[in-house]
């Protein structure tokens, strides 16, 4: 299994790595058929992302997917943050493996359940989100094409 450079970056050194106390939002997610865990936290002010940390429990891919989130939604409003989705996080780190795309899926549903957490917690609805699930694999459909 062939990792990108980025991947092996942000894997080897990943940004990021561990919890806001005052957080504006936190959101977990995992996968039951990997056991990957993954939990992300959000510091939001004025509608914008000052900060992103997270605690990944999973294997490289998963750690590396999350570091890349985290990095990709510093500084973006929230609705610029909804745009973050798995296929984004996966450009940008230059492609994963097809058996490792959930992971990039991971990353993207936590950092929308953090966002969800933060809605809920402010009484407020963004457009565009749903309602996190705590397994992604409940409701896993990977694409069968190559990145």
């Amino acid at each position: 299994m062939q990792y990108s450079e980025k991947v092996m970056d942000h894997f080897m050194n990943p940004r990021n790595v561990g919890e806001i106390e005052d957080a504006s939002g936190v959101g977990t997610v995992g996968n039951a058929k990997c056991g990957d865990i993954m939990k992300v936290y959000l510091k939001i002010e004025d509608g914008v992302v000052l900060d992103a940390k997270f605690k990944t429990f999973g294997c490289g891919a998963a750690v590396a997917t999350s570091s890349m989130a985290t990095e990709m939604i510093k500084g973006k409003t929230i609705q610029e943050a909804m745009e973050i989705t798995n296929k984004a996080v996966m450009e940008a780190l230059d492609g994963l493996p097809p058996i490792k795309v959930h992971c990039s899926c991971l990353a993207e549903e936590a950092l929308h359940a953090a966002l969800w957490d933060y809605a809920e917690k402010n009484g407020i609805v963004i457009e565009g989100l749903k309602k996190p699930v705590n397994d992604i694999s409940e409701h896993e459909e990977v694409p069968e094409e190559d990145y």
